[in-house]
Protein backbone atom coordinates (compact mmCIF):
# COMPACT_ATOMS: atom_id res chain seq x y z
CA UNK A 1 0.00 0.00 0.00
CA UNK A 2 1.72 3.41 -0.71
CA UNK A 3 1.94 6.03 1.91
CA UNK A 4 0.03 9.22 2.04
CA UNK A 5 0.82 11.00 -0.91
CA UNK A 6 -1.40 13.66 -1.34
CA UNK A 7 -2.48 15.87 1.10
CA UNK A 8 -6.08 18.91 0.47
CA UNK A 9 -4.23 22.09 2.43
CA UNK A 10 -6.84 24.58 4.63
CA UNK A 11 -8.24 26.01 1.94
CA UNK A 12 -9.18 22.79 0.16
CA UNK A 13 -10.84 21.59 3.08
CA UNK A 14 -13.00 24.89 4.04
CA UNK A 15 -14.10 24.53 0.58
CA UNK A 16 -15.11 21.32 0.95
CA UNK A 17 -16.98 21.77 4.29
CA UNK A 18 -18.82 24.54 3.31
CA UNK A 19 -22.11 25.11 4.57
CA UNK A 20 -25.26 25.06 2.00
CA UNK A 21 -28.26 26.62 2.61
CA UNK A 22 -30.79 25.06 4.08
CA UNK A 23 -33.91 24.01 2.46
CA UNK A 24 -37.55 25.45 3.26
CA UNK A 25 -39.77 22.14 2.85
CA UNK A 26 -38.43 18.71 2.28
CA UNK A 27 -40.00 18.64 -1.15
CA UNK A 28 -38.14 22.00 -2.52
CA UNK A 29 -36.83 21.36 -5.83
CA UNK A 30 -33.46 21.04 -6.55
CA UNK A 31 -32.67 24.14 -8.06
CA UNK A 32 -33.75 25.90 -5.70
CA UNK A 33 -30.55 24.93 -3.24
CA UNK A 34 -28.01 27.83 -3.50
CA UNK A 35 -24.44 26.96 -2.36
CA UNK A 36 -23.18 29.43 0.18
CA UNK A 37 -20.09 29.62 -0.92
CA UNK A 38 -18.56 29.04 -4.99
CA UNK A 39 -15.92 27.51 -4.62
CA UNK A 40 -12.75 28.81 -6.16
CA UNK A 41 -10.70 26.10 -8.57
CA UNK A 42 -7.33 29.00 -7.87
CA UNK A 43 -7.67 28.41 -4.27
CA UNK A 44 -7.75 24.61 -4.21
CA UNK A 45 -3.74 23.55 -3.94
CA UNK A 46 -2.53 19.81 -2.51
CA UNK A 47 0.56 19.29 -0.86
CA UNK A 48 2.66 16.41 -2.45
CA UNK A 49 4.64 14.48 -0.27
CA UNK A 50 5.65 11.32 -2.37
CA UNK A 51 8.92 9.65 -2.31
CA UNK A 52 10.45 10.75 -6.22
CA UNK A 53 11.39 8.45 -8.96
CA UNK A 54 14.49 8.20 -10.12
CA UNK A 55 16.84 6.98 -13.36
CA UNK A 56 18.02 4.60 -11.53
CA UNK A 57 14.84 2.91 -10.62
CA UNK A 58 13.27 2.64 -13.65
CA UNK A 59 13.18 -1.08 -15.72
CA UNK A 60 14.55 -1.36 -19.02
CA UNK A 61 11.85 -0.58 -20.73
CA UNK A 62 8.23 0.88 -20.27
CA UNK A 63 6.63 -1.98 -19.95
CA UNK A 64 8.57 -3.49 -17.25
CA UNK A 65 7.77 -0.05 -15.53
CA UNK A 66 4.10 0.30 -16.78
CA UNK A 67 3.37 -3.24 -14.51
CA UNK A 68 5.33 -2.39 -11.78
CA UNK A 69 3.66 0.75 -11.22
CA UNK A 70 0.09 -0.85 -12.27
CA UNK A 71 0.21 -2.89 -9.14
CA UNK A 72 1.27 -0.75 -7.25
CA UNK A 73 -1.80 1.31 -8.32
CA UNK A 74 -4.13 -1.75 -7.95
CA UNK A 75 -2.75 -2.80 -4.15
CA UNK A 76 -3.27 1.26 -3.19
CA UNK A 77 -6.93 0.16 -3.57
CA UNK A 78 -7.81 2.81 -6.57
CA UNK A 79 -11.17 2.56 -8.35
CA UNK A 80 -10.25 0.99 -11.98
CA UNK A 81 -6.94 1.83 -12.10
CA UNK A 82 -6.89 0.45 -16.19
CA UNK A 83 -9.31 3.54 -16.65
CA UNK A 84 -7.58 5.41 -18.90
CA UNK A 85 -8.18 8.39 -21.06
CA UNK A 86 -7.93 8.07 -24.75
CA UNK A 87 -7.48 10.83 -26.79
CA UNK A 88 -7.60 10.75 -30.87
CA UNK A 89 -7.82 13.52 -33.29
CA UNK A 90 -9.72 13.75 -36.72
CA UNK A 91 -7.96 14.81 -40.17
CA UNK A 92 -8.91 17.89 -39.81
CA UNK A 93 -6.88 18.19 -36.22
CA UNK A 94 -9.60 18.27 -33.61
CA UNK A 95 -9.32 16.45 -30.58
CA UNK A 96 -11.55 14.14 -28.77
CA UNK A 97 -10.83 12.15 -25.63
CA UNK A 98 -12.96 9.63 -23.48
CA UNK A 99 -12.85 7.47 -20.56
CA UNK A 100 -12.16 3.57 -21.43
CA UNK A 101 -11.11 0.39 -19.87
CA UNK A 102 -7.43 -0.80 -20.59
CA UNK A 103 -8.18 -4.68 -20.79
CA UNK A 104 -4.48 -6.22 -21.72
CA UNK A 105 -1.20 -5.18 -21.76
CA UNK A 106 2.43 -6.56 -22.97
CA UNK A 107 5.54 -5.15 -25.05
CA UNK A 108 3.52 -5.04 -27.95
CA UNK A 109 1.30 -2.06 -26.90
CA UNK A 110 -2.13 -1.03 -24.74
CA UNK A 111 -5.14 -2.40 -25.66
CA UNK A 112 -8.83 -1.49 -25.63
CA UNK A 113 -12.56 -2.72 -26.82
CA UNK A 114 -14.82 -0.50 -29.01
CA UNK A 115 -17.44 -0.19 -31.56
CA UNK A 116 -15.50 0.63 -34.68
CA UNK A 117 -18.21 2.97 -35.78
CA UNK A 118 -17.68 5.33 -32.60
CA UNK A 119 -15.97 8.56 -32.70
CA UNK A 120 -12.80 7.26 -31.62
CA UNK A 121 -12.58 4.43 -33.86
CA UNK A 122 -13.46 6.34 -36.60
CA UNK A 123 -11.11 8.79 -35.41
CA UNK A 124 -8.33 6.35 -35.49
CA UNK A 125 -8.67 4.30 -38.27
CA UNK A 126 -8.16 7.83 -40.55
CA UNK A 127 -5.51 8.98 -38.00
CA UNK A 128 -3.79 6.53 -36.25
CA UNK A 129 -2.01 8.84 -33.87
CA UNK A 130 -3.38 8.60 -30.19
CA UNK A 131 -2.11 9.16 -26.30
CA UNK A 132 -3.51 7.65 -23.56
CA UNK A 133 -3.51 8.88 -19.68
CA UNK A 134 -3.86 6.91 -16.70
CA UNK A 135 -5.00 9.86 -13.93
CA UNK A 136 -3.99 7.77 -10.91
CA UNK A 137 -4.65 11.23 -8.57
CA UNK A 138 -5.00 9.77 -5.14
CA UNK A 139 -1.31 8.18 -5.22
CA UNK A 140 0.05 11.31 -6.99
CA UNK A 141 1.10 9.58 -10.41
CA UNK A 142 0.09 9.30 -14.12
CA UNK A 143 1.35 7.68 -16.91
CA UNK A 144 0.97 9.22 -20.19
CA UNK A 145 1.74 6.87 -23.72
CA UNK A 146 2.35 7.76 -26.97
CA UNK A 147 1.87 5.78 -30.11
CA UNK A 148 -0.50 4.76 -32.94
CA UNK A 149 -3.19 2.40 -32.88
CA UNK A 150 -4.26 -0.87 -35.19
CA UNK A 151 -7.05 -2.77 -35.11
CA UNK A 152 -6.07 -6.25 -33.17
CA UNK A 153 -6.92 -9.48 -34.79
CA UNK A 154 -10.75 -11.07 -35.04
CA UNK A 155 -9.37 -14.10 -32.89
CA UNK A 156 -8.12 -11.90 -29.87
CA UNK A 157 -11.30 -10.03 -30.22
CA UNK A 158 -13.42 -12.67 -29.90
CA UNK A 159 -11.26 -14.33 -27.43
CA UNK A 160 -11.85 -11.16 -25.09
CA UNK A 161 -15.56 -11.01 -25.71
CA UNK A 162 -16.39 -14.35 -24.54
CA UNK A 163 -15.24 -13.79 -21.06
CA UNK A 164 -17.36 -10.32 -21.24
CA UNK A 165 -20.40 -10.67 -18.62
CA UNK A 166 -23.57 -11.82 -20.86
CA UNK A 167 -25.33 -8.40 -20.52
CA UNK A 168 -21.87 -6.73 -21.66
CA UNK A 169 -22.41 -8.94 -24.49
CA UNK A 170 -25.76 -8.04 -25.60
CA UNK A 171 -25.03 -4.38 -25.17
CA UNK A 172 -22.19 -3.90 -27.32
CA UNK A 173 -24.86 -5.56 -30.04
CA UNK A 174 -27.66 -3.09 -28.51
CA UNK A 175 -25.39 0.39 -28.97
CA UNK A 176 -24.24 1.88 -32.04
CA UNK A 177 -21.85 4.39 -30.14
CA UNK A 178 -21.80 7.51 -30.72
CA UNK A 179 -24.55 7.54 -32.98
CA UNK A 180 -27.91 9.17 -31.97
CA UNK A 181 -30.57 7.53 -30.09
CA UNK A 182 -34.35 8.24 -29.68
CA UNK A 183 -34.41 7.81 -26.43
CA UNK A 184 -33.52 5.62 -23.42
CA UNK A 185 -36.22 3.89 -24.15
CA UNK A 186 -35.89 2.74 -27.47
CA UNK A 187 -32.45 1.60 -26.27
CA UNK A 188 -34.02 -0.11 -23.47
CA UNK A 189 -35.83 -1.85 -26.21
CA UNK A 190 -33.05 -3.00 -28.53
CA UNK A 191 -31.56 -4.17 -25.51
CA UNK A 192 -34.53 -6.20 -24.46
CA UNK A 193 -34.73 -8.03 -28.29
CA UNK A 194 -31.33 -9.18 -27.77
CA UNK A 195 -31.98 -10.38 -24.35
CA UNK A 196 -35.20 -12.62 -25.70
CA UNK A 197 -32.79 -13.76 -28.50
CA UNK A 198 -29.75 -14.25 -26.75
CA UNK A 199 -31.05 -15.60 -22.85
CA UNK A 200 -28.63 -16.41 -20.06
CA UNK A 201 -26.30 -19.28 -21.07
CA UNK A 202 -26.35 -19.00 -24.91
CA UNK A 203 -23.36 -18.23 -26.72
CA UNK A 204 -23.35 -14.55 -28.30
CA UNK A 205 -20.66 -14.21 -31.32
CA UNK A 206 -19.00 -10.57 -31.14
CA UNK A 207 -20.71 -8.06 -33.27
CA UNK A 208 -18.53 -7.94 -36.62
CA UNK A 209 -18.43 -3.98 -36.04
CA UNK A 210 -16.65 -4.41 -32.90
CA UNK A 211 -13.35 -5.04 -31.69
CA UNK A 212 -10.16 -3.62 -29.97
CA UNK A 213 -7.36 -1.46 -30.80
CA UNK A 214 -3.34 -1.80 -29.60
CA UNK A 215 -1.79 1.00 -29.19
CA UNK A 216 2.08 0.69 -30.04
CA UNK A 217 3.83 3.37 -28.09
CA UNK A 218 6.81 5.22 -28.80
CA UNK A 219 7.10 7.49 -25.79
CA UNK A 220 6.01 6.59 -22.13
CA UNK A 221 5.88 9.11 -19.68
CA UNK A 222 5.96 8.16 -15.49
CA UNK A 223 4.97 11.57 -13.56
CA UNK A 224 5.33 11.06 -10.28
CA UNK A 225 4.42 14.47 -8.12
CA UNK A 226 6.29 16.41 -5.84
CA UNK A 227 6.51 19.02 -3.28
CA UNK A 228 6.81 22.54 -4.42
CA UNK A 229 5.41 21.37 -7.57
CA UNK A 230 9.13 19.80 -9.02
CA UNK A 231 7.27 16.54 -9.88
CA UNK A 232 9.39 13.66 -11.35
CA UNK A 233 8.79 13.42 -14.96
CA UNK A 234 10.90 10.27 -16.51
CA UNK A 235 9.76 9.46 -20.28
CA UNK A 236 10.88 6.36 -22.41
CA UNK A 237 11.55 7.37 -26.24
CA UNK A 238 11.58 4.91 -28.53
CA UNK A 239 15.01 4.68 -30.58
CA UNK A 240 14.60 1.32 -32.53
CA UNK A 241 12.11 -1.81 -33.31
CA UNK A 242 13.83 -3.92 -30.81
CA UNK A 243 12.01 -4.46 -27.02
CA UNK A 244 15.40 -2.72 -25.70
CA UNK A 245 15.84 -0.40 -27.86
CA UNK A 246 14.78 2.76 -25.62
CA UNK A 247 15.93 5.84 -24.14
CA UNK A 248 14.92 7.48 -20.75
CA UNK A 249 14.87 11.60 -20.86
CA UNK A 250 14.10 13.63 -17.61
CA UNK A 251 11.63 16.32 -18.68
CA UNK A 252 11.01 19.84 -16.42
CA UNK A 253 8.22 19.94 -14.01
Amino acid sequence: MLQDERVPDADEEAARNAPRAPREDATADVEDLVPVTVLDPAAMRARYRAQGLSEQELTPDPYGQFARWFADAAASGLHEPNAMIVSTAAPDGRPSSRTVLMKQYDERGFVFFTNYGSRKGRELDANPYASLLFPWHPIARQIIVSGTAERIGRDETAAYFRTRPHGSQLGAWASEQSSTVASRAELDRLYAGLAERYPEGEDVPAPPGWGGFRVRADSVEFWQGRENRLHDRLRYVRTGEGSADWTVERLCP
